[in-house]
């Protein structure tokens, strides 16, 4: 749904302009580690807002899918957390900024992943959905990113080959925490390939809105009403994502954006406004950190236009559209 006045049509104008200004950002690469990935379109961009009254605001290329690579790890948690509870899942995996590599072979002083946003901590947090079969434990992942996303998703089978072919180090790394009884050794190679298929999960950048505006509205998608993640997971899992979200670059996002976010190497973002709204962005174009250089522009671009960094004056908890609506902010006046 649009909504042509008011609010919606700030927001809109906003990522108009936003397009409009980083759309010939010629900086940054489109990533070639994984095979498959090199042959995305450099140019595709598109940017989307979701709100949690179940509105959408949207500009450029947000139909056109793409693999969700990384952005997988942070929905995944939130199912592990809402399977398992953050007590169970901390045993396994620990919630700090690691200062490494997303890929780093490293763990923490209990040896643990640092967090679940690097590649140990990731894999660790797949092996929490359990099931009988394999078919199970992939169709209860597939299912709530489904839900997520308010549509069905698929998986790209040509990318998850080609992650499966090359990932090597990631099988360092299922070995590694299963040495030390993070994971179980009886399924640990099953779980990797269900991190590599979770990882080469077709979206768009509204997919990515919407599956943040899920997180935003206390896990329940406001487009569908149905209830994906439990209530009590998200506060967690926006605290991870807002220091650990973007690669080596989470310090600076936190002081510059300061919006929970998630980003992949296929040039996706996902961002949470509590309470609020979701956006998606799709930029191919990623730079040397695994960020997309577009992408990066249009959250820092939104988080001042609209005052959306969590420690802005005007970001009144949840109510940072009310300036925009015309409604008396909840402020105490002095």
């Amino acid at each position: 749904m649009k909504n042509p006045s008011g609010k919606g049509s700030t927001i809109q104008s906003l990522l108009e302009q936003a397009h409009k200004d980083f759309r010939n950002v010629g900086e940054g690469e489109v990533a070639t580690y994984i095979p498959e990935l090199s042959k995305a379109n450099p140019d595709h961009f598109g940017i989307c807002v979701a709100t949690v009254e179940g509105e959408i605001f949207e500009v450029g290329d947000c139909d056109q899918e793409f693999t969700m690579q990384s952005i997988s790890k942070i929905l995944v948690y939130a199912l592990a957390l809402s399977l398992h509870g953050e007590k169970e899942v901390s045993l396994h995996v620990g919630v700090e900024p690691s200062g490494d590599a997303f890929n780093s072979i490293q763990l923490d002083k209990k040896n643990r992943a640092f967090n679940p946003m690097v590649n140990a901590g990731a894999i660790t947090t797949t092996a929490f959905v359990h099931g009988a079969t394999f078919e199970s434990r992939w169709a209860k992942i597939l299912d709530t990113l489904s839900a997520a996303a308010g549509r069905t998703l698929r998986m790209d089978e040509k990318v998850y080959q080609s992650e499966s072919r090359t990932g090597h180090r990631n099988r360092a790394l299922t070995w590694l925490v299963t040495n030390f009884n993070q994971i179980e050794a009886t399924n640990n190679l099953e779980t990797l390939e269900l991190y590599f298929m979770q990882c080469s999960i077709l979206v768009t950048a509204r997919d990515l809105a919407v599956m943040g505006a899920t997180l935003a509205n206390m896990g329940t998608n406001p487009f569908t009403g149905k209830n994906v993640f439990d209530v009590q997971c998200i506060q967690a899992t926006l605290s991870v994502m807002f220091t650990c979200g973007m690669y080596d670059f989470a310090g600076e996002w936190a002081f510059r954006v300061g919006i929970p976010a998630k980003s992949g190497v296929s040039g996706g973002i996902l961002g949470v406004v509590n309470r609020q709204i979701g956006i998606g962005t799709f930029s191919p174009r990623i730079d040397e950190k695994g960020n997309s250089s577009r992408g990066i522009r249009v959250f820092q671009y939104l988080s001042e236009e609209l005052g959306l960094h969590t420690f802005n004056f005007m970001n009144h908890g949840s109510s940072f559209l009310t300036g925009l609506s015309g409604v008396e902010s909840s402020v105490p006046q002095r």
